[in-house]
């Protein structure tokens, strides 16, 4: 029985719930997982009487200290980098790091159009949709900025500042996106970065998650 529990949306569309559960599952961070299914008639009622801003992500600590819990993905990314320090879920070094939590926050506040037009269903592939509303934009700071962490920071391993972060899991759910909405013209570095993102195990058994989840609705 662990000491963390992360509730969850639908893995099929709650990207902001993929961000955590991507962030401990890829570190090997035990938890124990709860789902709420959500848009039916008793999702809201489930979600105000658990989650202290009503929706998901939202991660349950339980502690000697009393117990508390922690929403918005990037607070309990940072609330498991005090727990685990030896994970090094930021970079080491003090410059990689300062630009990891930029790319991240940016992330966390940014590409609104993306987000709003290209919902993230993480089961489809190939579908074409449009560009238009800031999209494009989006999609291009975006390849602007995987191109230049890969470049710049990427040397010691596959993920964004070489080995795997927290800038990673905030990026997990583009990564959806880029495969759901592609084909799409990005760098080499970034298209990289991108296929091998959506071939991680973690990746696999989100969406294998997802599956199971919708052969049961």
């Amino acid at each position: 029985m662990t000491d963390l529990t992360l509730t969850i949306g639908d893995k099929n569309l709650s990207s902001w719930s993929l961000r955590p559960w991507m962030l401990m599952t890829h570190a090997g961070i035990p938890f124990t997982e709860e789902n709420i299914k959500l848009d039916q008639l008793y999702s809201r009622k489930i979600l105000n009487e658990k989650s202290p801003s009503g929706l998901v992500p939202f991660l349950a600590h339980k502690m000697s200290g009393g117990d508390f819990v922690v929403w918005d993905s990037l607070a309990i990314a940072e609330h498991l980098n005090d727990l685990f320090p030896e994970k090094q879920l930021w970079p080491e070094d003090i410059k990689a790091r300062a630009i990891a939590r930029s790319v991240a926050a940016e992330m966390h506040s940014g590409f609104s159009a993306l987000r709003n037009v290209w919902p993230m269903m993480f089961l489809r592939e190939g579908l074409a949709h449009t560009t238009s509303g800031g999209v494009q934009r989006d999609i291009d700071r975006i390849n602007d900025l995987w191109t230049m962490c890969r470049k710049s920071y990427g040397s010691g391993g596959d993920f964004l500042f070489g080995k795997f972060s927290i800038a990673d899991a905030m990026y997990a759910p583009v990564v959806s996106r880029f495969v759901t909405y592609g084909p799409l013209d990005l760098s080499p570095e970034a298209s990289r970065y991108r296929d091998m993102m959506f071939a991680l195990p973690a990746m696999k058994k989100w969406g294998d998650g997802a599956k199971a989840e919708l052969a049961a609705s």
